[in-house]
């Protein structure tokens, strides 16, 4: 049977003195908390012992915090919880989503460069970060192929994401929904520089 192991502060000496200075904690939960015997923590408040010795605060080194200590102060046989910061942590953040990397069987993962290669020739207008993120692969490879520069260049032929099963339908349609557009006001945008500097061009002979 394993047995439970019990936290213990670093420098517990210190920290009891500190406790017994600043707050109003009985020796006994002091001594508990400082995995000491109560006697050692009275001799400490009577300068018996400890007196070359500066204390340090728990709170400022992250076993405790000031509400358990004030918890504790009003209630005298409490013990003092460590301050676990891990749990506080799980705690913050236990609604929140984890968002998990899409997985591909290995076997899919030898299909990227064509389904890059048909989003390359079908939707030129898709960047290259929309592609990584639909088809779950590098910038490095997408300009590889956009440039013809790709190792294996020769035996690279596009084939449809979907049938590939490197995404679906749904996401494939408003990826390029998506580009189209963004490269249609893109378009709008340059058209309309393009008139204002004939304008001016214009106006200046």
């Amino acid at each position: 049977m394993n047995k439970l192991y019990k936290l213990k502060p670093l420098m517990p000496k210190a920290k009891a003195v500190w406790l017994v200075e600043n707050t109003s904690l009985t020796f006994l939960q002091i001594a508990e908390f400082c995995d000491l015997h109560p006697s050692e923590v009275q001799a400490i408040a009577n300068d018996e012992s400890g007196a070359s010795i500066s204390g340090l605060s728990p709170i400022i080194s992250g076993d405790l915090t000031k509400e358990e200590i004030d918890l504790c102060q009003k209630s005298p046989n409490r013990k003092l919880n460590f301050f676990n910061k891990a749990e506080q942590f799980l705690q913050e953040n236990k609604n929140k989503k984890v968002k998990k990397g899409k997985y591909i069987p290995v076997a899919r993962r030898r299909d990227k460069p064509d389904a890059i290669a048909w989003l390359v020739k079908n939707c030129p207008e898709m960047p290259d970060q929309q592609i990584a993120k639909l088809v779950g692969t590098t910038k490095a490879m997408i300009q590889s192929i956009r440039d013809k520069e790709h190792w294996n260049m020769l035996q690279i032929k596009p084939r449809d994401p979907v049938l590939l099963g490197l995404c679906n339908q749904g996401d494939l349609d408003a990826a390029i929904t998506k580009a189209k557009s963004n490269h249609s006001l893109l378009q709008e945008e340059v058209n309309h520089d393009l008139h204002e500097l004939i304008n001016i061009k214009k106006n200046m002979e």
